[in-house]
């Protein structure tokens, strides 16, 4: 047991979540834009406050009977982007890295999958999954782990997926080295990252915070894009789609308490962010060994 799992163990709320999985109270689980519970014999009152004392909630929508947990992120959105491809995962030993409260993994379940495992070192979005999970009972594995701890994991993965994790990391081809480590042979990674337009292979490095993010390092062209995954070891590399992210994807909602998209751009030219960098836009790419 490392020292998150430790810290989780002791976390009162999840003292609390323990409580309500123990209740082993019946649910119906729903996969729609938003994942959906419904469970006749829950405290609602008690769940609210759990959800609540667990914000910011930043992926999802999640429904329990009619509590509705309006997030951040319209993570649908994205979802929908990588819909098409899902058909990869059946059967597969899957990886989300960066899985934050485990929507995307919810998702993945109608996918039928062989095996889920997330992987992300925050203990508020842990909670997160477990509250939901407590309801949902589905069999996902959670890791309080990073990238970093991918290559000497318990076992390899088939798919792995990487959404929003590239540009958190100060060295970006020893991220992708990693993820290549932790394929089976013939694995695959769908990644996304936002992107700068630009023809030239090269990278913003933002001076000190790119849309009030302090901890983004390299938003890369598409074509240096191209070439960190090459010379990580990655010979396939397929543009799935591009979007720019807009206030119907990103938008601050009563279940964050903190500044979302709206802020984070220039009040004259939504073009940009307040930083005068050009606003925030995604691509999404599949990658082969």
């Amino acid at each position: 047991m490392n020292d998150l799992e430790k810290q989780l163990q002791n976390h009162p709320i999840f003292k609390k979540i323990q409580e309500l999985r123990e209740l082993n109270l019946h649910s119906e689980f729903f996969i729609k834009d938003s994942i959906e519970l419904k469970c006749k014999k829950l405290n609602e009152n008690d769940f609210c406050d759990l959800a609540l004392n667990l914000k910011p909630w930043r992926k999802g929508p999640f429904k329990i009977n009619e509590l509705f947990i309006d997030t951040e992120w319209q993570s649908f959105i994205k979802f929908n982007i990588l819909k098409p491809f899902m058909n990869e995962i059946e059967n597969k030993i899957v990886a989300d890295v960066g899985c934050n409260n485990g929507y995307y993994m919810f998702k993945m379940l109608e996918f039928n999958p062989k095996k889920i495992i997330g992987f992300d070192p925050s203990i508020k979005y842990c909670l997160q999954f477990e509250l939901i999970n407590a309801l949902a009972k589905k069999n996902i594995q959670y890791e309080l782990l990073g990238v970093e701890d991918l290559p000497t994991y318990e076992c390899k993965f088939d798919v792995i997926f990487c959404l929003g994790v590239i540009y958190h990391r100060s060295d970006p081809i020893k991220m992708l080295k990693q993820l290549k480590q932790s394929l089976n042979k013939d694995g695959v990674v769908f990644l996304d990252t936002m992107y700068i337009d630009d023809e030239r292979e090269i990278a913003l490095i933002p001076k000190k915070t790119y849309s009030k993010i302090p901890n983004i390092f390299f938003i890369p062209s598409i074509l240096g894009l191209r070439n960190w995954c090459e010379r990580a070891g990655f010979s396939g590399f397929e543009i799935l789609a591009k979007k720019t992210t807009d206030l119907t994807e990103q938008r601050k909602t009563e279940w964050i308490d903190s500044y979302s998209l709206e802020n984070f751009l220039d009040p004259n030219n939504a073009k940009l962010t307040c930083e005068g960098y050009e606003a925030p836009k995604r691509v999404y790419v599949k990658l082969k060994v």
